[in-house]
């Protein structure tokens, strides 16, 4: 089992332990460049996505899944370092009621927009200051699910690597690519790539179950609050609505995201499928 070499962490006051701790705040996840994930499936992602990986934590009295302590057993193998700690300590780190005991300390991966280059058939989302971290880890994990390449996060965004994000991700936010631009910069590079930019308004007057998304699309989203400023809507080549039926005027921004992704991704397939 993990940890063979040094006695498990039993203090709440180790210094690794009150990193880990500090990491719950974005400030210090800037800092350092790490994150901290939790729990058996989304740590399990990391390891199979070879994430950068600092250490592995573990809870041994926790730990009961054979399919996780043999994962942790063959990622010691490979070099990973393991750090065991008492299940009052794991506690201490968990922000969940029933900590699974594993749980990771990453280091963040990052793009710059230049670094990104459009191909046919390639599918982003630029997010204009999302706020939520529970949307922006369900966005991910809905490009997960829907093979988009990534997320663009402009301006003042939540954090990916934040908490919540994280576990609404499950996983996803190993899987994609994440980039951080200004919109100016953000622009400049649409325009270059020759991208199809997609913007959504409940007053735009084109149905997106209607809309032509181009051979490279990225969706532009707007804020939870505002939606998509003007200067937003006028880089956009496309704005499409989403029809709504009831009292409400727009939909959640996870959910919008998902609706126009999967309209691409449906738009793809036909499009291969017909050639």
């Amino acid at each position: 089992m993990p940890s063979r070499d040094a006695a498990a962490i039993t203090s709440t006051a180790n210094a690794r332990v009150k990193l880990i701790r500090a990491l719950r705040q974005r400030r210090e996840r800037e800092r350092t460049g790490l994150a901290w994930v939790e729990g058996i499936r989304p740590t399990i992602e990391a390891l199979q996505l070879n994430a950068p990986i600092d250490t592995l934590v573990v809870a041994p009295d926790l730990l009961t899944s054979d399919f996780a302590r043999d994962a942790v057993e063959a990622a010691r193998i490979d070099g990973v370092e393991i750090m065991e700690v008492s299940s009052a300590v794991f506690r201490s780190l968990s922000d969940r009621d029933g900590p699974q005991g594993l749980g990771a300390i990453v280091r963040q991966q990052w793009l710059s927009l230049p670094e990104v280059r459009l191909a046919d058939g390639d599918r982003w989302v630029a997010l204009a200051s999302v706020a939520d971290p529970g949307n922006l880890g369900t966005i991910l994990r809905t490009c997960d699910g829907a093979d988009a390449e990534g997320v663009i996060l402009l301006d003042a965004s939540t954090d990916p690597y934040d908490p919540a994000a994280m576990r609404a991700s499950m996983g996803a936010v190993f899987s994609r690519r994440l980039v951080r631009a200004s919109f100016e910069a953000f622009v400049d590079w649409a325009r270059g790539e020759q991208a199809t930019v997609v913007g959504a308004s409940d007053r735009a007057p084109e149905s997106y179950r209607e809309a032509d998304y181009g051979a490279r699309t990225v969706l532009l989203m707007g804020s939870e609050r505002e939606g998509l400023t003007t200067e937003q809507q006028t880089l956009c080549g496309r704005m499409v609505s989403i029809p709504m039926h009831g009292r409400a005027d727009s939909l959640n921004l996870a959910v919008a995201t998902a609706l126009l992704l999967y309209e691409v991704l449906e738009r793809r397939e036909t499009s291969e499928a017909g050639s």
